[in-house]
């Protein structure tokens, strides 16, 4: 991303600093946005937080398990086009 001009903004007595809307824009950080706060030897870097912490194949694999035979790609395809087709005979779509 490319450096912007730099900009001042002023510490207020609460620790609060106010960023450019610019920069709020240009990161898509919008009120409540959580933002990590880390220390560098350049000064002090903002990123946002992750909404949920990373996560591993293993960790989430067999979170929903399923009791019964595996259900083959036509199966699935199959089960996706019938739902289609209920919700539009509902006029859900």
């Amino acid at each position: 991303m490319p450096t912007a001009t730099p900009t001042v903004t002023t510490l207020s007595t609460k620790g609060q600093v106010i960023l450019p809307a610019a920069v709020r824009r240009r990161h898509q950080w919008n009120p409540g946005t959580k933002l990590i706060v880390e220390e560098t030897p350049d000064g002090v870097l903002l990123k946002a937080a992750r909404l949920f912490p990373a996560t591993t194949p293993d960790q989430v694999f067999g979170s929903l398990p399923y009791q019964g035979e595996p259900k083959t790609l036509e199966d699935m395809q199959q089960g996706t086009l019938a739902e289609a087709r209920r919700r539009s005979a509902r006029g859900r779509y």
